[in-house]
Order: structure tokens, then C-alpha cells, then sequence
């Protein structure tokens, strides 16, 4: 049995069509946030579910051709541009996450093999019809029982068996949106509109330094959380992500940052926790609350860290409802 520790990682099915070689080469998946019409789609909230060190199976074409481990939390990133004309049907705000794809070594035709699958599909959002085994298309992303990837894993054989052991080392890696954001400043880089203080101004800031430090600083004074006060020993974190502000001015905002200890700037950039408008810490359900407090966050109770300014509470609902972590 592969599956040694039940529980320990989740299994995800993606339906790839258009995009299958963008999304394996740029090695993520991507999914709008809503459809067109403003609309909930569960395959697309599903990517917020993810977390690293999950598989995530490839079904392109009939075929699962990849596997792959998920290597971050989703996050909210624009519709990858290379995807041209094939995108242009679906919103541009939508969330990437990075996935360490690897080709499986002869592609699974999983309609050969439905018998022995049809126990195991999921009762609802099955990625697969189970009186055919083809595939569901207007599915995206759909999670999978633990037994159906078994079936999957047995039938790859030795491969499966040494791929799945890769996951036990499989680390948090920005991967894919760390090339969104490579791919932003190099735009602002070439950008003639902007003169050359403000370009520098902006490329700095996303790595939470120069102007937008500077005006942190007059906004906090220390670690909302730890309370540490040594400006040598926090960093300048944004409250909306650098890559999903609307304009250079909400970059360089010192009301959309927090100082914060390195340990809580990591829990805080992957979502694992947030602030209420009131002060009150969430922690996410899909971390050990127990984990959390070994970092210095205090669980039980959470504690208050005390109000934040209007500016601050407009960024924090955006990163309440796009970073943060809700779980399922």
C-alpha cells in the first residue's frame, strides 16, 4: 500500500484541455476566481483548498499524462497571459498554484480501467462519468478519495510507489507566482510612464523595502503579533499582495503594510492567518493550531492585536478574502 499515512496529503484530479502545456510547463494551475457571471464554481474554489505537499493528477486528452506535488497555497494571481485567445473566456482575476509537475512514465487511459474506479468515484463532483469513464468537462479541479488514488497509484506501478515518497520532501516554494511577480516588475521595469524614483520606488517594495518600508514605519512601530520592536528583526509586509494591487499607489501605501517577526510575515503572507477589522487573529483551519503556536502565535484564546486604521481594514478584508485560508 502506498498510502501509508491516511490523512497526511490530499489527491486532486485537473481537467486540462487548452492550457494542459502552459499549465504543466509553467508548472501551476490557474482557475478564475468566479465565472463570468459573477457565479461560485466549486471546482474553482477548490484550488483554495490545496496545500503543499497534495497530488494533484493531470487528465488531458483522455489521458492522466502528469503528477504532481502542490508546493504552495493557492494565490491570487492574474489569468496567465500565455494562455492567449484559449483564456479569453474567463475572468482575469483568478488564483495559481504552483505544482512540481512530473510526467508519468506511460499515460493512464483511466476509461480503460473504469470498473475498476467506479467504486471509488467521488458520489459528487466526480471528475470521471462513471457509466462511460470520460471525463467531466466542465470540471477544473476535484478532490479525490484516498482510494481512488490508490487505483491510480497502483496502476503506475513502481513509479507511483517511488513518487509518492517524493512527496515526504516536498518544501513551501513561491514556484510559479514567484515568475508572476518576476514577470510584473520586469513590466514596471520597461514601463516609460513611470520616471526613474518611482520605478525604483515600486520594485523595491515588493521585497518590502525603500519608500514602502519608510511608510510602514510611520504607520507601525512593532510586530502586531510578538511585539518585537527591533526594526532589524522585522520585515515590511504587504497586506494585499504586491502583485495583486491595482496601481503603484496601493504598492507603496504605507496603510496597506504591517511590521511583522519573519515567522508571522510567513504565516501571514500564505493566509495561515489573518486579522479581524476588531484585532482578533484568525488562524486557519487547514494548519495545526498547535504548529501555529509553536511559532509565537498564542491559540487559545487568540489573542487581540489591537485596532488598525481605516486604510489598513480596507486592505485586510481583501486579504481576508483572498490570502486567508478558510479551509473546506
Amino acid at each position: 500500500m502506498y498510502l501509508s499515512e491516511p490523512g497526511a496529503m490530499s489527491f486532486w484530479w485537473v481537467n486540462h484541455k487548452q492550457t494542459y502545456r502552459h499549465e504543466v510547463d509553467g508548472r501551476y494551475i490557474w482557475s478564475p476566481k468566479t465565472k463570468r457571471d459573477g457565479s461560485r464554481n466549486v471546482s474553482y474554489d477548490n484550488l483554495r483548498r490545496v496545500l503543499p505537499g497534495d497530488v494533484v493528477f493531470s487528465y488531458a486528452d483522455g489521458e492522466i499524462r502528469q503528477a504532481g506535488f502542490v508546493t504552495r497555497p493557492a494565490a491570487s494571481c492574474p489569468r496567465p497571459s500565455e494562455f492567449g485567445s484559449a483564456g479569453m473566456r474567463w475572468e482575469q482575476d483568478g488564483w495559481m498554484v504552483p505544482v512540481d509537475w512530473h510526467p508519468v512514465p506511460q499515460p493512464l487511459r483511466p476509461k480503460a480501467f473504469i470498473e475498476e474506479l467506479r467504486p471509488y468515484l467521488p458520489e459528487k463532483y466526480s471528475p470521471l462519468i462513471a457509466s462511460t469513464g470520460d471525463g467531466v468537462q466542465h470540471l477544473y479541479l476535484a478532490a479525490l478519495p484516498d482510494t481512488m488514488a490508490q487505483v491510480l497509484l497502483n496502476r503506475l506501478g513502481t513509479w507511483g510507489s517511488e513518487f509518492l515518497l517524493q512527496g515526504h520532501g516536498t518544501g513551501d516554494d513561491d514556484g510559479a507566482v514567484r515568475e508572476v511577480d518576476d514577470a510584473l516588475e520586469e513590466a514596471l521595469r520597461r514601463d516609460a510612464n513611470l520616471d526613474e524614483t518611482t520605478r525604483r520606488a515600486v520594485v523595491e517594495a515588493r521585497r518590502g523595502q525603500g519608500r514602502f518600508r519608510l511608510n510602514v514605519e510611520a504607520v507601525e512601530q512593532a510586530c502586531r503579533v510578538t511585539r518585537v520592536s527591533d526594526r532589524r528583526l522585522l520585515r515590511a509586509s504587504h497586506i494585499k499582495p504586491w502583485r495583486a494591487c491595482v496601481s503603484n499607489a496601493e504598492r507603496l501605501d504605507g496603510h496597506n503594510g504591517l511590521l511583522l517577526s519573519p515567522n508571522i510575515d510567513h504565516l501571514f503572507d500564505r493566509g495561515y492567518i489573518s486579522f479581524r477589522a476588531d484585532g482578533q487573529i484568525l488562524i486557519s483551519p487547514q494548519i495545526d493550531a498547535q504548529e501555529i503556536a509553536r511559532l509565537g502565535v498564542a491559540v487559545e484564546p487568540p489573542p487581540n492585536v489591537g485596532a488598525f486604521s481605516p486604510g489598513q481594514m480596507t486592505y485586510l478584508t481583501f486579504h481576508r478574502t483572498n490570502v486567508f485560508l478558510h479551509g473546506n
